[in-house]
């Protein structure tokens, strides 16, 4: 069955009416859910802190460890090294061990004097883990409480929600693809999600933009679809969004002038 102008203008506001509803319905949880996303995503970031801090400290703590070995090796070295000077045969030899064990003494306080800034740095390190693990027990309560109260709002909307989207699955099947598309496009580009709006005193309702009269007596005619040149939206007449208008007569208009003439 091939329909009609105003059978797609009908389908297609009854979808609009739907859709607002389910806005509206939506509007309840207000922020929340975006609050919700934003807590979390700053608690992953936090968590990606914590844990290179973590690794950070992991790591000095390796190069504390290998300083120390290298420490304990060059003091093993000196005491072998005076060890052997009681056993020196001539000057030579005597000067070299005496050398080495100088060169290894001033290896064992370059690695106590790096060990000392490593720690120092652990200890740096530790302050903003806490600080970190401080922010993370904070927003975790902060998350908590806002994921409860979007359980009890959405738990209270659920099922109206359930309805109307099936609702919306229904009146989407009856409107042809291209329509279709062309709704969600426009939906998705304004501000209010009011992709189909009504003639009101002459105005887009989505805008408030004058109609020209002529585009007025096409769109209560609904042998075309007209798109409002403003905004872009989908214009009904008033009649079709379910609004009755009161408008006064020409004729009374017309005998009013004649009257303030005379």
């Amino acid at each position: 069955m091939v329909k009609t102008t105003e059978d797609k203008l009908t389908s297609l506001y009854e979808l609009q009416s739907i859709d607002s509803k389910l806005d509206e319905l939506r509007l309840l949880r207000g922020e929340l859910p975006m609050e919700v996303k934003d807590l979390e995503d700053e608690m992953e970031g936090l968590r990606t802190r914590l844990e290179k801090f973590n690794t950070d400290i992991e790591t000095i703590n390796t190069n504390i460890s290998n300083l120390k070995l290298q420490k304990k090796s060059a003091e093993e070295r000196i005491k072998k090294n005076k060890e052997s000077l009681n056993k020196v045969k001539n000057n030579r030899e005597f000067e070299a061990l005496s050398k080495e064990n100088e060169i290894k003494g001033l290896e064992i306080q370059a690695a106590d004097k790096k060990i000392g800034q490593l720690y120092e740095e652990i200890t740096k390190k530790e302050e903003r883990v806490a600080d970190v693990n401080q922010k993370i027990s904070e927003r975790q309560l902060d998350l908590e409480n806002k994921v409860k109260e979007l359980e009890e709002i959405t738990k209270e909307t659920e099922k109206e929600e359930e309805k109307i989207l099936t609702n919306r699955s229904k009146a989407e099947t009856i409107i042809e693809e291209k329509l279709l598309s062309a709704y969600k496009r426009i939906r998705k580009n304004v501000l209010n999600g009011l992709a189909v709006a009504p003639v009101l005193r002459g105005a887009c309702g989505g805008c408030f933009a004058q109609i020209p009269p002529q585009l007025q007596s096409d769109i209560r005619q609904r042998k075309k679809i007209v798109i409002c040149e403003n905004c872009g939206r989908v214009l009904v007449d008033a009649k079709m969004a379910g609004i009755e208008e009161v408008v006064e007569p020409e004729k009374a208009k017309t005998k009013s002038r004649r009257k303030k003439k005379s």
